[in-house]
């Protein structure tokens, strides 16, 4: 940066007022440099109704009146140089507000890096300065064709994944040893990680980030994330953040009551209080919170290199009564419960990661039925890239807890997703949300005694793998997880010391590599024309058979759920062409800890057809088992 750009300029006020400053970060928060021939820090933070602000560290005793700073023209930007500073001092602002003799100590909203919770300075840190290694992945990633493409995505919390030595959490260092290699071995295309963003309680698990621009501190320094992120592209490995702009906490160092004013949020809480979660809604109408939030995401892609960002809770910020009573929220505009300010900030969010990034992605975890969450803009829809599938996680999950016998009677909770499956792109998650609160593993919600478990589970995650849309599966899962997610905890690895464990490990496993080498299985996600049912009305036999076609019809995989524990022998099947099958997946193998009820590998066609086909095959269906079939 050059010298006269070192400070903030009439331009840089000019487009942070009209929340167009997309690299805001480059301006704002704690910059190293030179000024008079000192070395030292230029600081400088937004806060229009403080009639005084200083800036207080390790460099001056956190002394607040040595180092005051000065209100640069009209857009309320406070800036000042301070001699002396190091990369790695620790500081905050000292706030005095024009209101409510309002005096506080806040951390940078645009620091890079902070001190280690509990403790909630932030610090000053140079991350313009790691040389990355992804070069190839990076010219390549603009070319890719992710509705195209095989996805099945390990979702992840850093901290519980796995623990050292001594008990603790694995370093972003260690994470990038141990974390590709694996990835890599279990065929995952993606990994997504809870949200890194500094935050200060750990059982927010990172939802509750006060750090938008700083991986957090507990694993390490932003460099060391950087090498993590390198890593996992050097193997191939695409990365999603989860990106958190629903909400944010309320402890006094945060955004929250920043300058004695409701600055970031709306001052009325029937707008700018969550219930769900105790915290401050940001008022998205404002064109500098717009700014600060739009420079953060587009900040995580520039600086940081990750491919795709999921949105957390997009529901409550489309709606103004979201979790709310009559009384207890304020229409908009023209009386409507649309949130109109939240709705043009999703819009232009994704527009913007779009263009500035060509072949990063966006994910919205959208849980109503707003229509076209994931269609262009210019099509009048939100512009996200994929949303996650959340009616067919409760539908699904419901159907699977019940006892075999039952279900016959709840078929439809099977079938109802292709009514609307290809109406947004759709993820289909197995998410951190469905085996926390009480709700039980996925392993626990199964019926039947510890084999049915496991052939059941088995079964579902076959199910979902034939089933059109990218994948999404938190860890421990891929294991058979007896326990809830806990995040002071690891994955019980031990458990892979049991077959049953190995056995659901290995079949994960080859799900997703056999995901990967056919692409009848992911080349038409979107649309009817890569899916076809063959019978979904066997209700009571609670068998459900499709077909999964590639782009150009040139082959295709059939998929076929027994979900009763009862061996259906002679079973006859329509299928598209005669020859030999070849049974390419068994989810009963004994390999997977199953019965080994199958069809010796191949299967000679009839030359009768069935289903509306022109040929059929004469299965042997396993118990509580999915199978893949392909032509030979």
């Amino acid at each position: 940066m050059t010298q006269e750009n070192f400070f903030i300029t009439e331009y840089d006020q000019y487009l942070f007022r009209q929340g167009t400053h997309y690299r805001s970060y480059e301006k704002l928060g704690a910059h190293l440099g030179s000024y008079q021939g000192q070395e030292g820090a230029r600081f400088a933070v937004w806060a229009p109704n403080a009639k005084r602000v200083s800036v207080a560290g390790d460099f001056n005793d956190y002394d607040a009146k040595r180092n005051s700073l000065i209100c640069t023209g009209d857009s309320g930007i406070w800036e000042g140089f301070v001699p002396g500073v190091r990369n790695g001092d620790t500081y905050k602002y000292y706030i005095e507000s024009k209101h409510h003799d309002y005096k506080g100590w806040k951390a940078d909203p645009y620091a890079f890096f902070a001190e280690k919770p509990p403790l909630s300075a932030s610090r000053v840190w140079n991350i313009f300065d790691y040389q990355w290694s992804d070069g190839d992945w990076m010219a390549g990633r603009s070319q890719r064709r992710w509705h195209r493409e095989p996805m099945n995505t390990y979702e992840m919390h850093l901290g519980s994944w796995k623990r050292d030595e001594n008990w603790q959490p694995l370093s972003y260092r260690r994470l990038a040893e141990e974390l590709p290699r694996y990835l890599n071995e279990m065929g995952f295309t993606h990994v997504e990680f809870m949200p890194v963003t500094e935050h200060p309680f750990d059982g927010s698990w990172g939802y509750q980030t006060i750090g938008y621009f700083a991986p957090t501190s507990r694993f390490g320094t932003p460099q060391d994330f950087m090498y993590l992120v390198d890593e996992l592209h050097r193997h191939g490995i695409a990365v999603i953040l989860d990106w958190v702009p629903a909400h944010f906490p309320r402890d006094d160092h945060g955004l929250n009551y920043f300058d004695g004013t409701h600055l970031y949020e709306h001052a009325d809480p029937r707008q700018g209080y969550h219930p769900d979660w105790g915290s401050n809604i940001f008022n998205f109408g404002r064109t500098e919170v717009a700014n600060f939030l739009l420079s953060s995401a587009l900040f995580w892609f520039e600086k940081y290199h990750i491919d795709g960002v999921r949105i957390d809770a997009v529901a409550s910020m489309l709606y103004l009564d979201y979790s709310r009573r009559d009384g207890e929220w304020l229409p908009n505009q023209w009386g409507g419960k649309e949130n109109i300010e939240a709705i043009s900030f999703l819009r232009r969010l994704n527009e913007l990661i779009y263009s500035h990034h060509p072949g990063a992605f966006t994910i919205a975890e959208e849980s109503t039925s707003w229509s076209m969450v994931s269609r262009p803009t210019s099509y009048g829809g939100l512009g996200f890239g994929f949303k996650w599938n959340m009616g067919w996680m409760n539908d699904t999950l419901s159907y699977m807890s019940k006892e075999p016998v039952h279900r016959a009677y709840h078929h439809n909770q099977l079938t109802f997703s292709m009514l609307y499956a290809f109406h947004e792109n759709f993820v289909l998650p197995l998410s951190h949300d469905e085996v926390v609160h009480g709700k039980g593993s996925l392993l626990q919600k199964m019926p039947g005694d510890d084999w049915q478990k496991f052939a059941n589970l088995r079964c579902f995650l076959g199910y979902i793998y034939g089933h059109p849309g990218k994948k999404l599966l938190f860890m421990g899962s891929e294991i058979g997880e007896w326990d809830e997610w806990w995040n002071e905890r690891q994955v019980h690895w031990e458990n892979l010391q049991y077959p049953n464990h190995a056995g659901m490990q290995l079949w994960l496993k080859d799900l997703n590599h056999t995901l990967r080498n056919e692409p009848a299985l992911y080349e038409v996600d979107h649309d009817w024309r890569g899916f076809e049912w063959i019978d979904c009305h066997d209700y009571q036999q609670s068998i459900l058979s499709l077909l999964r076609w590639n782009e150009d019809r040139s082959s295709c995989v059939v998929v076929l759920c027994n979900f009763t524990p009862v061996v259906r022998h002679g079973y006859v099947l329509g299928v598209p062409w005669g020859g030999q099958w070849r049974e390419i997946l068994n989810s009963d193998s004994q390999y997977y800890w199953g019965s080994g009820v199958g069809n010796g590998g191949v299967i000679q066609a009839n030359n009768w057809g069935a289903h509306g086909r022109p040929h059929s095959l004469t299965l042997t269906l396993p118990p509580l088992a999915t199978i893949f079939l392909k032509p030979a």
